[in-house]
């Protein structure tokens, strides 16, 4: 009797821990080009959600491999940028596309990567400014209601969260950047501010990519947020 009771205490206690845990959720976008480098990154340890490019040539074998190994599976939406030096990637939507246009698009992109549960930007800085575009690819993304929507947050006049709200679309945004360079010190030096965000917030959403330094400074230090009081969640968690 005695025992069971230390053991009930014990699951509650834990549970109240975790509870009160700052929250890390962490996705690796740009996948779907690479192979070595996608399997690698489905490979780190702890929860971690993957994103996927609808126009690359990887994109379907890696985001089956990321299911199989239970991992949490989006759609890197390309959205169109206000530099006009990037190049218009497969499945853009863009300022000169219909309502017709940006739903068939989107229909497209969303048939290239299977096991999708959620979506997030990728560029955008100038699509994510333009209320009537984001209420479109809002309008498509509510049909689908298991969907939510990951701003990549490429500018600071992005308008997606607040148009995804009037849409009753789940989003949020992303708060860090692991590797705005690929160096290795800014890659521990976002990590790091990472833990601090979460730490003031509760919660946090970063974004990587499967570039080498991530990967290596990520096999390394995932083991380790969950001694530091941390909790590893997918995105999923967060945005609902």
């Amino acid at each position: 009797m005695r025992r069971t009771l230390i053991a009930s205490l014990f699951v509650l206690f834990t549970s109240a821990a975790l509870a009160d845990s700052p929250r890390i959720a962490i996705i690796i976008d740009d996948l779907g080009y690479h192979l070595a480098n996608g399997k690698r990154a489905i490979e780190l340890p702890g929860t971690i959600s993957f994103s996927f490019l609808p126009g690359s040539p990887r994109a379907r074998v890696l985001a089956d491999q990321a299911h199989a190994a239970g991992r949490e599976v989006l759609l890197h939406l390309p959205l169109q940028a206000d530099s006009i030096s990037q190049n218009v990637e497969p499945s853009e939507i863009n300022l000169d596309m219909s309502q017709a246009r940006v739903g068939t698009t989107f229909s497209e992109a969303l048939a290239a990567v299977p096991h999708v549960v959620g979506i997030n930007s990728h560029r955008g800085s100038l699509l994510t400014r333009h209320p009537g575009h984001m209420m479109w690819l809002m309008q498509e993304i509510a049909k689908r209601e298991q969907l939510f929507f990951i701003d990549s947050y490429t500018t600071h006049h992005s308008v997606a969260l607040q148009i995804a709200e009037e849409s009753g679309v789940d989003a949020t945004r992303r708060d860090v950047f692991l590797d705005p360079d690929r160096s290795p010190e800014t890659v521990a030096r976002e990590f790091e501010r990472m833990k601090e965000v979460a730490r003031q917030r509760g919660q946090v959403v970063a974004i990587g990519h499967p570039y080498p330094s991530t990967l290596e400074l990520l096999e390394r230090e995932l083991p380790r947020l969950a001694e530091e009081g941390f909790e590893l969640v997918n995105v999923s968690e967060i945005v609902r």
